[in-house]
């Protein structure tokens, strides 16, 4: 492919029992200099949409015209969960639980070694974007393992005051690059199945600064001063009943403060859901219909959680003082 060239993959994936022909749609921008390659991959898990389109954004900046390097784009990895806004494969199956796959396995392991093959291995970095699970909204947030110093360098590139300091889930797609020598970070923002704005805008701006970090864009990074949670813990439903959430997303918590109530539909019951710890909530359930031991909370351990939450107001102000311009028609000449 000629520098300066964009050009569009149909990358043929096994097709629907009725027949139909089924594609991951690629696309491939090469600059006019040599430099990274970085993957921006989406729905790696099909309903978590907030990715796609943040994809969709970055392509649009004028700024990417003068890319260095090469940016390989998949907004939907998993192209049938993302038709059934589903998170799996139509086995049933994680594909962020399937790498590296195999030739031969299920259709997951089928899908992994795919990707994997033909699309990761030919990048030098990566940013996978993610969302919450279905009914859970996750705070901006990077996760990447910072063992490795080009890890760390590219998970702080977004900008973000938090970064968990994340271990490697055994299938999962940061695990097979580790053997690869391929750099991947993860950035975790927003709900399953819904468009969030402000972890839209996070994500567009975190991805044009990691792009410059690595100069495949002119311009300053925007690094982050992020301290990094070492560990972090769902806090659980202790009975089942209706959740009065106390505490929003992003809050700062005191160990033994109180993030909510459990009860019964006539009051009759109720206990108290309290912190494990200071921190910050950067997970927490969207629905109040709880059972015993579902997750509730997910709570990030931090030495100062205080300097946490206000990087994330400062986001919070920054972000919503931006207005949604509508695209501009095109005129029809007469």
């Amino acid at each position: 492919m000629r520098a300066g060239k964009r050009v569009a993959v149909e990358i043929e994936v096994p097709a629907l029992y009725t027949h139909t022909r089924v594609t991951m749609p690629v696309q491939v921008i090469h600059g006019r200099e040599k430099g990274p390659v970085l993957l921006l991959s989406a729905a790696l898990h099909g309903d978590e949409i907030n990715g796609v389109e943040i994809i969709r954004r970055v392509l649009l900046e004028k700024v990417v015209r003068h890319l260095r390097g090469t940016l390989i784009a998949v907004p939907v990895v998993n192209i049938y969960g993302f038709i059934n806004k589903s998170r799996y494969l139509p086995d049933r199956r994680d594909l962020n639980r399937s790498f590296p796959g195999s030739e031969s396995g299920s259709m997951a392991a089928r899908m992994a070694h795919l990707f994997l093959n033909e699309i990761v291995a030919k990048c030098t970095h990566g940013i996978d974007l993610h969302t919450g699970a279905i009914h859970r909204e996750n705070v901006p947030q990077m996760r990447a393992l910072l063992d490795d110093p080009e890890t760390e360098r590219l998970a702080r590139s977004f900008g973000l005051p938090i970064i968990l300091n994340a271990g490697i889930v055994e299938g999962s797609l940061r695990e097979a690059v580790e053997k690869t020598g391929v750099t991947v970070v993860v950035y975790e923002a927003g709900e399953a199945l819904r468009f969030d704005e402000l972890a839209i805008r996070v994500g567009v701006k975190g991805v044009l600064s990691a792009m410059r970090e690595l100069r495949m864009l002119p311009g300053k990074p925007k690094r982050s001063t992020a301290l990094v949670a070492e560990s972090s813990s769902w806090v659980r439903a202790p009975q089942s009943g209706i959740l009065r959430s106390m505490q929003p997303l992003g809050a700062r918590t005191e160990k033994g403060s109180l993030l909510g109530v459990v009860s019964d539909p006539f009051g009759e019951n109720e206990e108290p859901v309290y912190a494990p710890s200071h921190g910050i909530i950067i997970g927490r359930t969207t629905i109040p219909l709880v059972n015993e031991g579902e997750a509730l909370f997910h709570v990030a351990r931090f030495s100062r959680p205080d300097k946490i939450a206000g990087g994330l107001e400062e986001i919070q102000q920054e972000f919503d003082m931006d207005v949604i311009r509508p695209a501009r028609k095109k005129r029809k000449r007469t």
